[in-house]
């Protein structure tokens, strides 16, 4: 389970050379086997194929917080800060490597050679903001899974170090977390490190301690405890309560900051079953509904979930940048806005349509559990209308 606190709206992309998936959460883009990709920020090399992927993404740029591919690939990014400050120089962007991560990885170990060879070729940067007033530039953490395993990727400029992990709860957060087990590392780390003056060769290398721009670094995910305590019975909706946990600060909902998406996916081991994805693809996890996703090859398209095209109009691209912001809200999006008002509002009629919402939410999550427990293989065509179905039902309850 991951949150994102920008302006996300799901997206769906097919593999270049085949039948657009024309989907969302999600918004189809067909792509050119002989055209480069334009980045949020920069244009690189193409690929002869690529993944089929769905997205969670800040409206205004080309990348993504998290998302999941055909192939049974998840990536979530978190920004960190370490004492190498974040170039503002614009390169491509952690969430950019979530997408290029996904098209281009067919496991979680690709995906992770993918993102460090094109960070040590074109390097990271630039604003993470819609904001033409100050710059705020990031490094970058990734969370990267597929059926079989999964990594921590936590980066400093050019420089990174990986962590497999075998057991135990892991996350990502603002902070980084990898000490002194690392499984693989950029080449020059440990000397760039020594030529800061940030570690002597007679002491034992941990990340952490060597490029924190603190010295009480502390393990911050603040989900953790609750999901070690439930080790061994973790459900979807154990990850959907950790990501609406208001308490604990995981889900925010402020004047000043917002939790704009949440997604949780289930990478089954038995390769028969098929991986779900629940995207919110609305504001504030405790009064959004999870609805889930499946990848197969005619996913009915989602127009109300797509967030409005500027074109070469959008501010996002002409420079200089973000003069303006635009409205970039999607149909279910609005509707959410209404619903949230409700809730706020007027107390009887939004505890009904709370509970509208997780009962919906809930039937949701018995289908997909029934699929999951079938001996028979899924007729894709079941899911091919599974999402956009779920979204047309919410913004008629909204409505």
């Amino acid at each position: 389970g991951t949150d994102s606190h920008s302006d996300c709206a799901p997206e769906v992309a097919h593999p270049k050379g085949n039948p657009p998936l024309v989907s969302s959460p999600l918004e189809a883009i067909s792509s050119v086997a002989d055209m480069s990709p334009q980045c949020t920020y920069v244009e690189i090399d193409q690929v002869s194929r690529t993944n089929a992927i769905a997205l969670s993404r800040p409206s205004w740029l080309w990348g993504a917080e998290m998302g999941a591919n055909e192939h049974g690939v998840f990536i979530a990014n978190e920004a960190i800060v370490t004492k190498e400050p974040a170039s503002e120089t614009e390169a491509l962007l952690g969430m950019d490597l979530v997408r290029l991560g996904l098209e281009r990885g067919a496991t979680a170990k690709e995906a992770l050679d993918v993102i460090v060879s094109l960070l040590e070729k074109h390097g990271q940067g630039g604003n993470y903001y819609e904001d033409g007033n100050s710059c705020h530039s990031f490094q970058s953490a990734y969370l990267i899974v597929d059926r079989k395993e999964s990594w921590i990727l936590e980066t400093v400029g050019k420089y990174w170090a990986a962590e497999k992990i075998t057991e135990g709860v892991k996350c990502i957060c603002n902070q980084i977390s990898l000490t002194t087990k690392i499984d693989a590392e950029h080449p020059e780390l440990r000397s760039y490190a020594e030529s800061q003056g940030w570690w002597t060769t007679d002491t034992e290398f941990n990340f952490a301690q060597v490029f924190s721009q603190c010295d009480n670094h502390s393990d911050c995910c603040l989900g953790k405890d609750s999901l070690e305590k439930q080790e061994g019975s973790i459900t979807v909706q154990t990850m959907i309560d950790v990501l609406r946990d208001r308490s604990g600060g995981i889900c925010v909902d402020s004047e000043y900051f917002l939790t704009t998406a949440s997604m949780v996916s289930v990478l089954p081991q038995n390769l028969s079953a098929p991986c779900i994805h629940y995207f919110t693809g609305t504001p504030d996890p405790s009064r959004s509904i999870f609805k889930p996703f499946i990848f197969v090859s005619d996913v009915k398209l989602v127009p109300k979930i797509q967030s409005p095209c500027f074109g070469s109009n959008d501010p996002a691209k002409k420079v200089p940048r973000f003069q303006e912001k635009p409205d970039r809200r999607h149909e279910l999006y609005k509707a959410h806005e209404w619903a949230r008002s409700v809730m706020e509002n007027e107390e009887d009629k939004g505890e009904k349509l709370r509970a509208t919402m997780l009962d919906l939410e809930r039937q949701g999550l018995e289908a997909m559990e029934s699929i999951l427990t079938s001996s028979e293989v899924l007729d894709p065509s079941e899911a091919e209308d599974l999402f956009y179905d779920c979204v047309d039902t919410e913004i008629k309850f909204f409505m």
